[in-house]
């Protein structure tokens, strides 16, 4: 047992170095032998045709200038026992793992030896989570020390809290290889599987024969092994498990693991319900309690947060607030630092008019008639003549971003304008979270919902001609107080993802215009187009402010473009 230096000194670490350097040929396994960072080194790559590396915490180094040979491959290849259907091996009651790479007929031209460590002492951080009885999830990135922790929690289970613990060990990385599983788990037993695709079985199959009060799972990775373990937890089995992902979020993204914390379904509101909570009436919900009531995100290796209540983590996410976790830290002395994070607050009813935004980038009005009558003349204003009705509600301070709520307005072509031009404008599909709402002049004046909507939530309006490239660039610039520019300033946005023969179209159009039309005030006909181009040829002439009309009978229809 060593203290090594990538670890806080009251940890006590093993990792069988010695065991793993006997597999690698002598001419690499030299340098290893007396380099400065020998304890602190991950792991060894011996990849065919290139020098051999060491990967340390803090960078790569190579062993030799010579590239790695078959014999050297076939050296290491001998020293360990046969790989399993997912490419790995072991060294016999040790926690490294070999991991190989196939070419297409399936010979070994690469490996990767890891260095298996068993860690005592990190366990503190959530022992009284463990302690609880209550199923934990570990989530993380490769490296971050999960597999560690699991073996370490599986001895607390075993030897310190006395209960019957089952690991299921799909490639022996928890217990390490051979039948002897390692002294590091404690009086925990281990059940091995056969091929990685049966572990929802051996799952199930250790729960029906051999009644453990906790179960330790590493890498849950598929929709069999999510519901395994549901039926699990069901049962009353405390279960320790691991997951592919580094934040719950991930989870929620994931429809193969989503179950694991309760499943994400559409659930369509009654019209009261979605007045209630200010929301569309088609929103996301937890469909069932989680299989893990408690989720710990690993970090980093001894930074993880705690969510001590999944089910309230997932619901406070999908109503677009963040729930109260918990920053826990290792000291070098043991020490575990805790620290709250407070959930963030219930939005306001949609019932309250709200005249500021996030960040205080709304003006605050005063909250009285006359304020209401002001609104609603702008609003009037707006609706009618689209001016620049709404200057003293939309306050920009800086950089600050727009949080715009489309209604009505392409979505493809403002995120094509947004982009293009780079405007600082984020989309929204809530309107509470809305600083300004952007829709079309004819659903401004016909659709009462638009008034119904800016109203009750004082969300200033803005209205766009039409769901074209030119009116929504132009009705974002008038929003951005952004000089409109010269027509020219946009070309590539107008011919951004275009075709060859729709761009050289834009381009007669354009040289028609630049040319012809504006220097000299004549009509100009242009060349024979297919429909959809001649609408492509349609909008850009109104980028210019010009008007364009279509003549003649297919296929020689064609556009003719006139003076202002």
């Amino acid at each position: 047992m060593v203290h090594s230096p990538a670890h806080p000194e009251h940890l006590t670490v093993t990792d069988d170095l010695d065991q793993l350097l006997a597999i690698i040929p002598p001419p690499i396994r030299q340098p290893l032998e007396v380099h400065p960072q020998r304890q602190e080194i991950i792991e060894i790559v011996l990849d065919l045709g290139r020098p051999p590396e060491a990967r340390f915490p803090n960078g790569t180094e190579y062993l030799r200038t010579e590239p790695v040979t078959h014999q050297d491959l076939e050296y290491a290849i001998a020293q360990v026992g046969e790989f399993s259907g997912d490419n790995r091996a072991g060294i016999e009651r040790t926690l490294h793992r070999i991991s190989g790479i196939r070419n297409r007929q399936g010979k070994i031209i690469g490996l990767t030896c890891r260095v298996g460590r068993a860690v005592f002492g990190t366990v503190s951080m959530i022992r009284d989570l463990v302690e609880t009885g209550q199923s934990i999830l570990l989530l993380g990135r490769p490296g971050v020390g999960k597999t560690t922790a699991l073996r370490e929690i599986a001895r607390v289970l075993a030897d310190d809290l006395g209960k019957r613990v089952v690991i299921i060990d799909t490639s022996n990385e928890i217990a390490g290889d051979g039948d002897i599983p390692h002294p590091a788990i404690g009086r925990a037993r281990r059940m091995q599987v056969a091929r990685p695709e049966l572990q929802h079985q051996v799952m199930i199959e250790a729960v029906e024969n051999h009644m453990p009060e906790a179960i330790i799972i590493d890498e849950i990775g598929t929709e069999l092994e999510a519901l395994a373990a549901r039926t699990i937890a069901e049962r009353g089995v405390q279960l320790i498990g691991t997951a592919h992902g580094n934040q719950i979020e991930n989870l929620m993204k994931n429809p193969t693991l989503a179950d694991l914390i309760g499943g994400i379904q559409a659930v369509t509101l009654g019209d009261d319900e979605a007045r209630r909570r200010g929301t569309q009436k088609t929103v996301l919900e937890r469909k069932a309690p989680p299989t893990f009531t408690i989720a710990v995100e690993m970090q980093e290796r001894y930074r993880w947060v705690i969510h001590e209540q999944v089910a309230d983590t997932v619901d406070n996410l999908l109503r677009g607030r963040k729930g109260a976790t918990q920053l826990r830290t290792l000291g070098e002395n043991g020490q575990v630092i805790t620290t709250h994070e407070l959930p963030t607050p219930e939005p306001q009813p949609p019932t309250q008019l709200r005249r500021w935004r996030r960040a205080g980038r709304m003006v605050a009005l005063p909250e009285t008639s006359e304020a209401g009558e002001e609104f609603a003349q702008l609003l009037d204003h707006a609706m009618n003549e689209d001016p620049l009705p709404f200057e003293a509600y939309l306050q920009r301070e800086g950089d600050d971003p727009v949080h715009l709520y489309p209604y009505g307005v392409s979505l493809e072509l403002l995120n094509q304008v947004i982009m293009a031009l780079d405007l600082p404008v984020i989309l929204v599909r809530d309107i509470h979270q809305a600083d300004v709402m952007l829709t079309p002049r004819v659903q401004a004046r016909q659709n009462p919902k638009v008034r119904q909507m800016s109203k009750s939530r004082q969300i200033p309006v803005y209205t766009v001609k039409g769901n074209t490239l030119p009116h929504i660039t132009r009705a974002l610039r008038r929003l951005l107080r952004l000089d409109e520019g010269e027509p020219g300033d946009d070309w590539p946005l107008l011919t951004q993802g275009r075709e060859e023969d729709e761009v050289e179209a834009l381009e007669e159009a354009r040289l028609a215009v630049e040319q012809i039309v504006i220097p000299t005030g004549q009509p100009v006909e242009l060349l024979p187009r297919p429909p959809a181009i001649r609408k492509m040829q349609h909008e850009l002439v109104e980028h210019y402010r010009l008007r364009s009309d279509s003549f003649g009978e297919e296929p020689n229809r064609r556009l003719r473009i006139f003076p202002a």
